[in-house]
């Protein structure tokens, strides 16, 4: 590269004999940044959703290019957030994205140093069990006075801002059926 090029290619120079002397637009910009797109540009679809960290439920529109997320960003139609994240809902793609999020069961055994894998089927049977096994345990029929309750305090329900509204009605209604009294969720706390 000779010097000519060189001081044509400089920024400074660009700025002082070009059309932008502030220096704000194109006299700032490289050949590479020229180039560059907007990862939103290129993408196939758009998906909406909601962020999954809080309960305010702020937007989102996933950019999906070649069947992989290519960005997420705030979703300026949403009447909560107008196309804000906060910087949690903004780095929310590293969390459906990243190659450290685990995939498979994991269950420590009591008293065991390492984790195990298990198949879903598996751990969805122990925790059944579990539950039912606390429940029956615990189980309320009478009070001392012989009034009836029908609860049992030996389990509790703490739902997500993930979930949606659908999801955390037939939770409520679930652990309700089963007789449990500590059903809260993340929205009230």
């Amino acid at each position: 590269m000779g010097v000519r090029t060189w001081i044509q290619d400089w920024p400074v120079y660009r700025q002082l004999t070009g059309t932008d002397p502030l220096g704000r637009g194109a006299a700032a910009q490289s050949g590479r940044s020229k180039a560059l797109t907007a990862r939103t540009e290129t993408a196939d679809s758009v998906a909406r959703s909601v962020c999954p960290y809080c309960a305010v439920g702020c937007g989102q529109r996933i950019f999906v290019k070649d069947g992989e997320i290519v960005q997420i960003e705030g979703d300026p139609d949403s009447p909560i957030s107008k196309g804000r994240l906060c910087p949690k809902g903004s780095a929310s793609k590293s969390l459906v994205t990243s190659d450290r999020r685990q995939q498979k069961v994991l269950y420590r055994r009591p008293y065991a140093t390492a984790w195990e894998e298990l198949d879903l089927d598996t751990a969805m049977e122990m925790i059944a069990d579990r539950v039912l096994a606390a429940r029956e345990e615990t189980w309320q029929d009478k009070d001392p006075d012989g009034l009836a309750l029908n609860r049992t305090l030996g389990f509790a329900s703490l739902g997500g801002a993930t979930l949606d509204n659908e999801e955390n009605y037939l939770i409520k209604k679930l652990f309700t059926a089963m007789g449990a009294l500590q059903i809260e969720n993340q929205a009230r706390i």
